[in-house]
């Protein structure tokens, strides 16, 4: 098994958003290359997920400090 990791994990450039069970704490991050990417990764799970939009990351740190939860129209 190994021992866990230790130090967080180093995060692509691109676009990440989270994805969360209704109600839950905690998600999965999920990673885009595009801004297209994201927005059909969005569009994939609105209706059953809460969305969580990250951002965008640049050199393993976010642009806009504040994550945005994305409400369905």
């Amino acid at each position: 098994m190994g021992r866990p990791a230790t130090r967080p994990t180093k995060l692509k450039d691109g676009y990440y958003i989270e994805i969360r069970n209704k109600g839950s704490k905690t998600g999965v991050k999920l990673y885009s290359g595009t801004k297209l990417q994201m927005h059909r990764a969005i569009k994939m799970y609105e209706r059953s997920k809460e969305v969580i939009i990250l951002g965008e990351s640049v050199d393993g740190k976010f642009v806009n400090k504040e994550p945005k939860l994305h409400v369905a129209d």
